[in-house]
């Protein structure tokens, strides 16, 4: 049987695509190049499928989350408020699994940020 090797790419659309791309880039660190190409760090990824009804996505009308793994979760969110990004205030620990976060980008997206154990 044939598989994927991993996810190639994560696409969104956007009012302003250079703005929202710069964002990225600046608030999360995203060392991209002028194609969008990123070259990851090698670690685990998570594909889940959650209830229809699941408040973990923030708003209702949004059908996927992307989450991104950092290395320290509490630099990463002092680091997005600096800027002036959108932080949830809770934080959660999951034993074993390790510590999410989240941040809403400037279009409304929920992204996850989640600190591996």
């Amino acid at each position: 049987m044939e598989r994927v090797l991993g996810i190639g790419g994560y696409f969104v659309r956007a009012a302003d695509p250079a703005a929202l791309t710069a964002w990225y880039r600046d608030c999360l660190g995203l060392d991209l190049d002028e194609h969008g190409l990123w070259g990851q760090e090698a670690g685990p990824t998570v594909f889940a499928a959650f209830e229809a009804d699941t408040g973990h996505f923030g708003a209702p009308a949004q059908q996927t989350m992307l989450n991104f793994r950092v290395r320290d979760l509490d630099a990463m969110l002092a680091q997005l408020r600096a800027r002036g990004a959108d932080v949830a205030g809770e934080t959660q620990d999951m034993a074993g699994v390790g510590r999410f976060g989240w941040v809403t980008d400037p279009e409304g997206r929920r992204i996850e940020l989640w600190q591996p154990a």
